[in-house]
């Protein structure tokens, strides 16, 4: 029994140093859906619940809302976006939204993100010229 415990200390006391030196991942290798805060660009409603939102000018994204959120609809709208986390958006998680008509002083409208779809180039060149961010 004794020697079981003393090899088990030993065999962590042995790998504790080699997980310490493993690099940590870096930002590309997030995967293909994530994104740096600082690559998103523009957005557009195509009804109440979607947004569709372009990331470094080539990249499109799908983001369903959990609830209808109207005011991003109207032509006045603004989004306002802070990020949960890191500077890296890969899920709908990290997106915290809400909208408002006068930036200045208007009232906030939260807007739930439900899910974050990336578009394929064939998707993205799909969508409809004036729903295109």
């Amino acid at each position: 029994m004794r020697l079981s415990i003393v090899a088990a200390v030993l065999g962590l006391a042995l790998a504790i140093p080699q997980a310490l030196a493993q690099p940590s991942p870096v930002p590309s290798a997030k995967g293909p859906q994530c994104f740096s805060v600082r690559s998103f660009e523009n957005w557009k409603a195509l009804d109440a619940k979607t947004l569709y939102i372009r990331v470094t000018s080539r990249r499109y994204y799908r983001l369903d809302l959990a609830a209808s959120c109207p005011r991003i609809l109207a032509p006045s709208s603004h989004l306002i976006t802070k990020w949960r986390g890191s500077n890296w958006v890969c899920s709908a998680l990290d997106w915290d939204l809400s909208v408002s008509e006068d930036p200045v002083r208007g009232l906030e409208s939260s807007c739930i993100v439900k899910t974050m779809t990336p578009l394929t180039e064939a998707e993205a060149a799909a969508i409809p010229r004036k729903f295109k961010p």
